[in-house]
């Protein structure tokens, strides 16, 4: 086996040369008609089309306010997930009592799909913002807490212990003590539950959304519209990646500073 490192260019190299050999098969399939062009386009096709989408709208809107409308079903319900799960993860790690009664719910709820929630949230908020977000936060909530309670079990002994020999109080333990220490874990927790929270967003929006890029590519499949349908779902993929790259740059940035890595 060979763990030699690439380098950067050959890294990008090796990316673009399987970039092109992907837009290449892609292409293949679709003029040679071994797929028909109906429900597999050309990549230019779809290229100009997410163009057409940008400046003209379709659903009701047009790519970037479909976009916009998912980011912000995607904002909060990350956002409740973390406001949630982190607190609630840290305290059952903190407190043994605590751990005993949540993790049995727990446990029964985390192994729940997401999409297992769309009945529900169809009843109780029908199309509006709350059903979506119910997804998402179904989707995100269990890494934030996860992380959060594994980063407090595993404090440094030997700080809990100076701090408890300096007579430190249960609120300063858990805000100067245990929630510095378990940052990198709860980084790494919302990374995951980023990446969690979108793709449930997108199967939220397919069905419980009047808006959306999920929504867009709902209607565009009823009108048998595939150049709309894969561009909503290239949008999906580029909007994930950035998420993706932010978080991990902040994942690094935290362990740098929490001298975990070079």
């Amino acid at each position: 086996m060979n763990d030699h490192p690439l380098s950067l260019k050959e890294t990008v190299l090796w990316g673009c040369l399987g970039l092109f050999a992907f837009l290449g098969l892609w292409t293949f399939l679709s003029t040679s008609g071994v797929v028909p062009s109906q429900f597999l386009p050309t990549p230019l096709e779809v290229v100009q089309r997410i163009i057409r989408l940008i400046g003209a709208p379709f659903a009701g809107a047009t790519l970037q306010q479909h976009l916009a409308s998912s980011f912000e079903r995607y904002a909060f319900g990350v956002v409740l997930a973390a406001a949630v799960g982190i607190p609630l993860g840290l305290l059952m790690g903190w407190y043994r009592l605590l751990d005993d009664v949540v993790t049995p719910i727990f446990d029964g709820l985390r192994f729940i799909a997401p999409i297992a929630w769309v009945p529900f949230a169809a009843l109780w908020f029908g199309t509006g913002i709350g059903g979506p977000v119910l997804i998402i936060f179904a989707g995100a909530f269990p890494p934030c807490l996860i992380n959060a309670y594994r980063g407090a079990r595993f404090v440094e002994p030997r700080l809990v212990e100076a701090a408890r020999m300096l007579g430190t109080g249960s609120y300063r333990m858990i805000t100067e003590i245990l929630l510095p220490a378990s940052l990198p874990s709860i980084v790494s927790g919302l990374r995951v539950s980023a990446g969690l929270g979108w793709q449930s967003l997108v199967g939220a929006e397919l069905i419980v959304a009047a808006a959306g890029v999920g929504f867009m590519m709902v209607q565009a499949q009823a009108n048998v519209a595939t150049p709309t349908v894969m561009a909503g779902m290239i949008a999906i993929g580029i909007v994930g990646m950035i998420i993706d790259v932010l978080l991990r740059q902040g994942e690094a940035w935290m362990r740098r500073r929490r001298g975990l890595e070079a």
